[in-house]
């Protein structure tokens, strides 16, 4: 299974103009990421300000818990497809953005909308670092299947170490809390380090 996913994502990398391309890793989870620019297919969008975006986390049970104290048999791939709005604020290097996600796994499904944060750290004399934050949140009127609510959130501090490419170390909490007798579930709770490519 994971072998498919990983040849749909090279697919996916040859077919279209992409933007941004992630992988993060850790000892035990594996994360994909990509992301679209509509700038680059359509003009009247301006370049670097909507995105389509696709992630795939393969997350296993060590970095999982349920809040209760007990234990999980077992954790299901957690699929996700995204849409950002970003905006740049002045000169100062810093950009927001407001976004919505659908993500799902066998056991959950939700439509958090959320927040994101990246700011240029002004270190002209080292090379571009960044640092980036999102919170995404999803009520019970957003959340599916057997989710009550849905809690995500993620930082990263990046180093671009040659031209659109960046070394990211990174954590995210990815929280889940169901209607069933599993009360509070953290999917999965990380930190990782990974690669980013632009194109």
């Amino acid at each position: 299974m994971l072998k498919k996913i990983l040849l749909i994502t090279l697919t996916a990398i040859s077919a279209f103009a992409l933007h941004t391309a992630e992988i993060n890793i850790n000892d035990r989870d594996l994360e994909l990421n990509a992301k679209f620019d509509m700038g680059q297919f359509n003009e009247t969008i301006e370049p670097n300000t909507v995105f389509v975006g696709v992630r795939f986390l393969n997350g296993k049970i060590e970095n999982s818990k349920l809040e209760s104290g007990g234990s999980l048999n077992k954790i299901e791939p957690y699929y996700e497809v995204n849409f950002l709005m970003k905006k740049a604020i002045g000169d100062l290097g810093m950009s927001f953005g407001m976004g919505t996600k659908l993500n799902y796994t066998k056991d959950f499904s939700a439509l958090p909308l959320g927040l994101e944060f990246e700011y240029v750290i002004p270190e002209k004399k080292l090379v571009p670092m960044y640092v980036y934050g999102s919170v995404y949140y999803a009520p019970s009127a957003l959340s599916f299947s057997d989710a009550n609510d849905f809690l995500e959130y993620r930082m990263s501090y990046d180093v671009e170490i040659i031209e659109n490419g960046r070394v990211t170390i990174g954590y995210r909490n990815v929280n889940t809390n169901y209607k069933t007798a599993l009360g509070n579930v953290v999917y999965n709770d990380a930190f990782y380090a990974g690669f980013k490519f632009a194109f």
